[in-house]
């Protein structure tokens, strides 16, 4: 019994680092680690995304001590390495540069087309 004790707070540990990693990483602050990687989407890959469902799975069987003799503590371990490399791999602030620079290109282009457009509808009225 205190076994499956160790094991719920290690599992714990790892969950909750993750969480922090999300929202520190990808601005995913709300909700429990299932949840977190679910929000992620794309920006994550599958693989990891797959990882940390391992790792949110057996923080889940964890909470019970009969289901928690299912868990493969190696097996979360190492997802659990895996996730956490990736999401240290992670810049936030290219990400953000990268959402800005996106909206700007976006508002350049409409600008161009509108300017076009204008030259073009006074070409077409003869005023230029």
């Amino acid at each position: 019994m205190p076994e499956t004790r160790v094991l719920q707070d290690d599992i714990s540990a790892r969950s909750q680092e993750l969480r922090d990693l999300l929202a520190a990483r990808l601005s995913l602050k709300h909700g429990s680690l299932e949840e977190r990687l679910r929000r992620a989407g794309r920006r994550l890959p599958a693989r990891i995304r797959a990882q940390g469902q391992i790792v949110a799975e057996a923080e889940a069987l964890s909470a019970h001590p009969k289901l928690a003799r299912r868990i493969d503590a190696s097996a979360v371990a190492r997802a659990h390495a895996e996730v956490r490399d990736h999401l240290k791999a992670i810049d936030a602030a290219y990400l953000r540069r990268g959402a800005f620079l996106g909206v700007l290109g976006g508002l350049a282009f409409n600008a161009l087309l509108f300017a076009a457009l204008l030259v073009a509808f006074l070409r077409w009225q003869g005023m230029i």
